[in-house]
């Protein structure tokens, strides 16, 4: 562990970020737009999962991804939830899924009671190496009828989610070309990727089903909030049904034709979305120029790399990520920059450590841990230089 090191980092971030305390990793920006809307709403009393709000929100967000239909949920897990059963996602099936992700990608999967199968990351954009993939797959798994199955366990290995990490957009074409080959339906979640593209194509616009999350520390915030995002419209019809309860429509009836969810957004979060797309191209210029402040102010310290997007892609920098040399010193600064009201974080633990994940099928995942023992995510919200 290098003490003059973390010293040094502590030193640069106290000269760039406001001297006021605690500093947090991401917070929304919140102001008039988002009092009047939700206060419009409020007089309206169509506060719930109904309201006009609802309806404006799924458009504008549809208008900006470019997607054909956006049905907006409660957050990001329902969304994802949703799509792995428009997927297909049944009880024993396998679901390819990255190791370095937020355990929010994992559970929906252990709520179809099937089973993630992790698998590796790569060190440029964060996401599953689809190179690294193909090989696993070679070694492990074969197609039976147009099915893939796991030759060792047995399963079937239904579907590939793919993580966009820190608003980084994954080699999608790659991907989506290996699912093909493989027969495996691809969903993306793109929960931390608003305002990112690849190609000028929105991330969560390579598959047929995507998810996007608008918690308090997304890039946009409705509070909590999410959604679905397809370009199917018989896709988005079941998605709504699903996550209506299963109501079928008639003027004073509760007939419901299945077992559903109460997923959807109430009118009130989504009023406070609408406000908040508002604010989008303003948060993306924002987080742009702390991005390459962040870039000036490390680039002379040689122990310590702020990680880069690739050129070909358009992140939304959502956080931005420090890699240390090793996970003493990556301690170190996390207590150190705690201890002055810097609330930086570690990666997330990979999900393959986690007790109810252990036993997961999955591959070699030295690169995620060696991204877990290095990386630190700094303060990223938009407002920091203001």
């Amino acid at each position: 562990m290098s003490t003059n090191l973390v010293d040094n980092i502590l030193q640069s971030l106290r000269e760039l970020l406001p001297a006021q305390r605690p500093i947090a990793l991401h917070e929304p920006m919140l102001g008039e737009p988002e009092e009047q809307l939700t206060q419009e709403c409020l007089r309206s009393g169509w506060i719930s999962s109904a309201g006009p709000f609802v309806d404006r929100f799924e458009q504008e967000l549809a208008d900006y991804t470019g997607s054909g239909h956006a049905i907006a949920m409660v957050n990001g897990t329902s969304a994802l939830h949703t799509c792995l059963m428009l997927a297909g996602v049944v009880a024993n099936d396998e679901v390819l899924v990255p190791a370095l992700t937020f355990v929010g990608t994992l559970n929906p999967i252990a709520y179809q009671h099937a089973l993630p199968h992790l698998v590796d990351c790569e060190p440029d954009t964060l996401g599953i190496d689809p190179d690294k993939l193909e090989q696993h797959l070679q070694q492990t798994a074969e197609l039976h009828d147009g099915v893939c199955h796991n030759r060792t366990t047995g399963r079937v290995i239904r579907a590939l989610v793919v993580v966009h990490i820190l608003g980084i957009p994954a080699r999608m074409p790659e991907l989506a070309a290996l699912a093909e080959r493989w027969n495996l339906e691809l969903i993306e979640d793109a929960a931390e990727a608003l305002g990112s593209f690849r190609e000028q194509r929105h991330a969560g616009r390579w598959s047929k089903l995507a998810a996007l999350s608008f918690n308090g520390n997304k890039i946009i915030s409705t509070g909590g909030g999410g959604a679905l995002i397809t370009d199917d419209p018989e896709l988005a019809k079941q998605a709504r049904h699903l996550s209506t309860t299963a109501k079928l429509p008639h003027a004073w009836g509760f007939a419901h034709d299945r077992v559903a969810y109460n997923y959807r957004m109430p009118n009130i979060n989504a009023a406070l979305g609408v406000a908040q797309l508002q604010r989008l191209q303003s948060h993306l210029q924002d987080k742009r120029r702390l991005f390459e402040r962040y870039l000036d102010l490390f680039a002379s310290m040689n122990e310590a790399e702020l990680h880069q997007p690739p050129q070909d892609t358009q992140s939304n920098h959502w956080l931005n990520l420090l890699l240390l040399p090793d996970h003493n010193t990556r301690d170190a600064l996390l207590q150190a920059a705690l201890d002055e009201g810097l609330l930086l974080r570690p990666l997330w633990d990979p999900m393959h450590q986690l007790p109810m994940f252990a036993d997961c099928p999955r591959a070699e995942l030295n690169v995620t841990e060696q991204l877990w023992q290095r990386g630190v995510c700094l303060p990223s919200s938009p407002g920091l230089l203001k």
